[in-house]
């Protein structure tokens, strides 16, 4: 247990410093920033997976292309470095939607290639050798009441309909590979992975380097000017333009930033704690032995994984959006907010109840008004982009970046014929709608969570409420 921490307690908790997942090796050496005007075939804003991935999967298509990739602060700093750590198959925002509008066989197929993009990272990282704790042992989503084992048996039921090769566990089998308290069932899905974020994205970054891409840190995009038929796109930084033939923004949750793209996407907030290590005798008593990531079937949805070295990390919403789209760069997050996951860790597992809570800390996801991620490229105007992945971007940055590679390099391929390409999305509502839309969205899902606790047998109304209003419904 950390010197001065009382069982259980919070007190000397770190709070901030990016994440706990370069707490083990520090915050990387900057890199040089952009050292004036330049001109080069790629210019790509955002070094977090999406503009990595592209990064990687360009130049392995293309070696002679000029390519420069342009960072705020540092490569990871972002989502990247601060995620839940799934390498999961999910279809950002569901998949009946593009059933209905693409049909069934494309939507299968789009679910296909997410489930081979979480084979396809694994294996860069191994060709790499960028370690990252990676082990494939599957998503497991647990529900702790009646309501959400009501949810849970109708995600069993779909998740039959797709190629997910779900099963549906009772409690006994549950609870062989995670003792959860009060579990009373759960859905395995094998197609996800653990992995140490922050670890996966400084090796991409360096594999992207060694292939000659530039990385310029300490560099901030104010505003990406499109191309016309008489001039090419440029970037425009604190330290000088970019003139590419083709731009491709990675930004993300801090895509707000850029002029002219405050309404967007919404920068969502997410937290996280992680606890001190856990010592053999709970681990003995908790289970989970085969790494699975971990997610209940609440409204206002906690997710979790066992990490390398055997603590407990444990995410949630916290306080969802700050007013105006703002930011919080250091990644500090609420003391409510840490005490509400604490609390909610020591109810899953009783076992880890003294255990300290030695980080915590937040960031921020890109959410589109329809809750659907996006990867977009117009030739006339020679930008590119993708994201919005509202937290399941992991896998998902993957197999963007291949298509947003294919799409600069004019190659029509089947990932460029996927639902989510090109698609249009409308705009978020002008504040203070926004902020109030949000507030009240999350204290619904809350109160819901609240009322199946206290014994509602069926989903609470509140929350099919906000779901349509939010735009999350299917």
């Amino acid at each position: 247990m950390p010197s001065g921490s009382a069982p259980g307690g919070t007190r000397n908790t770190v709070n901030g410093a990016v994440s706990f997942w370069y707490a083990g090796t520090g915050l990387p050496e900057p890199r040089p920033p952009l050292p004036g005007d330049a001109e080069v075939d790629v210019a790509i804003v955002g070094a977090g997976y999406t503009g990595l991935w592209s990064a990687y999967y360009l130049k392995k298509a293309e070696p002679s292309l000029r390519i420069a990739v342009l960072e705020s602060r540092f490569a990871g700093f972002g989502a990247s470095g601060r995620n839940g750590g799934w390498l999961a198959n999910s279809i950002t925002g569901g998949r009946t939607g593009y059933e209905r509008t693409h049909g069934r066989a494309g939507t299968v197929r789009f679910q296909e290639l997410l489930n081979e993009s979480v084979d396809e990272v694994i294996a860069v990282a191994a060709a790499e050798g960028i370690e990252a704790d990676i082990v494939k042992g599957g998503e497991l989503l647990v529900a702790r009441n009646a309501a959400q084992l009501g949810r849970l048996d109708a995600l069993a039921a779909e998740a039959a309909r797709w190629p997910d090769d779900a099963v549906r566990l009772g409690p006994a089998e549950t609870a062989a590979r995670l003792r959860v308290a009060g579990a009373l069932g759960s859905v395995h899905i094998p197609h996800c992975a653990r992995i140490q974020p922050a670890r996966l994205v400084r090796g991409l970054a360096a594999a992207v380097e060694r292939l000659g891409v530039a990385i310029h840190e300490g560099t901030t995009a104010t505003e990406i000017l499109a191309g016309t038929a008489a001039a090419r796109p440029v970037v425009v930084t604190d330290r000088g333009r970019v003139r590419a033939r083709h731009v491709l923004r990675a930004t993300e949750g801090f895509t707000a930033n850029l002029k002219g793209l405050h309404r967007e996407w919404l920068p969502m907030n997410s937290s996280m704690i992680v606890t001190e290590p856990l010592p053999p005798d709970v681990w003995e008593e908790v289970g989970w032995d085969g790494c699975e990531t971990v997610e209940d079937m609440a409204h206002a949805y906690v997710y979790l994984q066992r990490t390398a070295d055997g603590r407990i990390a444990i995410g949630g919403r916290g306080v969802p959006y700050r007013y105006g789209s703002r930011t919080d760069l250091d990644g500090a997050t609420q003391p409510q907010t840490v005490d509400l996951l604490a609390g909610i860790l020591r109810e899953m597992f009783p076992a880890a109840g003294d255990a300290a809570i030695e980080h915590a800390w937040a960031g921020v996801l890109g959410v589109p008004r329809d809750w659907k991620a996006t990867v977009g490229y117009s030739p006339d105007t020679g930008v590119g982009f993708a994201g919005g992945y509202v937290g399941t971007g992991v896998t998902a940055t993957n197999l963007a970046g291949r298509t947003l590679a294919d799409l600069v390099l004019g190659r029509p391929s089947e990932l460029t014929g996927m639902p989510w390409v090109n698609r249009k999305v409308r705009r978020w509502e002008v504040e203070p709608v926004r902020w109030l839309a949000v507030q009240a969205m999350y204290a619904a899902y809350h109160r819901a969570d609240r009322q199946e606790r206290d014994g509602r047998t069926g989903t609470a109304p509140l929350a099919v409420l906000a779901d349509r209003v939010s735009g999350r419904s299917h």
